[in-house]
């Protein structure tokens, strides 16, 4: 198969994915007790029931729930995520406001995750048995053990309490291009790259000492190549499949792990503008980070299908 029709299949793939995602959240949004207008009449309960009936016609929470999600969609499909309910601002705004601080974020802690996990899991391979190999599996047990937001809430407590080396928290406006912003980005990069970094080094540890054993391996050696010459030309290059795999994989681990970092260091992202979402009702907020999370864990996806082949020709399209 060449690489153009398995492109246009992978492209085709992601329409049903990113449907069924739509309808699994919103389905899901709607079972959930609540609404903006129960909110509001709870806060004003002179407010009649004629009242109530308009604001729900007005906001658009009125009528069944599947004629909902068709309307939603028919706007979609034109390219518009619809307002938020309380405020009346699009939707698209927000996201693309937002956006950029997440994948920022994002960015950070994958680079972090990538820039500790293969030094670490080469050294743990060529090293096998000793103590540095000891030491790098306990850290790495330990990086996958911890929770995203007890480790935040860990290193907040003593970088930027105890220390004072770190901000706590950002203020709610800093361009990402400021000089002062990596300062804020470094503690929730850190979080939301560990456990990242820790499972990346468990798989590029255990891929390496594979290759490390194969008749390959010996033959190099035996026509008298130098180690460093077998391990980084050799036996690297074949030890990054599974790595790129894995790192498809942590990707959308990464996307979902930002909502609660964003929330414990108030990075002002996607993550925690889909709680301030969640807790306010609203569904088209609600809707459009999710289609956009979606959309980055399918490219992911399909980005690491694409790189399989390029890094082992051994893989086939088909």
């Amino acid at each position: 198969m060449s690489l153009r029709r398995f492109v246009l299949r992978r492209a085709l793939a992601v329409i049903p994915v990113l449907f069924g995602v739509s309808v699994v959240t919103f389905g899901l949004f709607h079972l959930t007790p609540g609404d903006p207008v129960s909110q509001v009449v709870a806060l004003n309960p002179d407010v009649s029931a004629a009242e109530e009936a308009r604001l729900r016609e007005r906001w658009g929470v009125s009528g069944p729930v599947w004629r909902r999600y068709l309307e939603w969609l028919s706007n979609v499909l034109v390219g518009d995520f619809g307002r938020e309910i309380r405020t009346g601002r699009a939707v698209s705004g927000l996201v693309w406001r937002r956006l950029p601080e997440t994948i920022a974020l994002g960015l950070f802690g994958w680079v972090f995750a990538v820039a500790i996990a293969i030094p670490t899991g080469i050294y743990a391979a060529v090293n096998k048995g000793k103590l540095g190999d000891v030491a790098s599996r306990v850290l790495a047990l330990s990086g996958v053990s911890l929770p995203n937001f007890w480790l935040g809430l860990l290193l907040i407590l003593v970088f930027s309490l105890y220390l004072g080396l770190f901000p706590v928290l950002p203020p709610s406006r800093l361009p990402l291009y400021h000089p002062e912003t990596l300062r804020y980005l470094l503690l929730p990069g850190v979080t939301i790259g560990t456990a990242a970094a820790a499972s990346l080094m468990r798989v590029m540890r255990t891929s390496m000492v594979e290759e490390l054993n194969a008749e390959y391996v010996t033959a190099a050696r035996a026509r008298g190549l130098p180690e460093r010459t077998v391990v980084f030309k050799h036996v690297l290059r074949n030890s990054l499949v599974s790595v790129v795999t894995l790192a498809a994989t942590l990707t959308a681990g990464i996307v979902a792990g930002s909502v609660v970092v964003e929330s414990v260091f108030n990075w002002p992202g996607l993550g925690s503008e889909l709680v301030r979402a969640i807790n306010r009702r609203e569904v088209n907020v609600v809707m459009a980070i999710t289609v956009v999370t979606a959309v980055a864990v399918v490219l992911a996806n399909f980005l690491a299908d694409v790189l399989y082949a390029v890094l082992d020709p051994r893989i086939r399209y088909d």
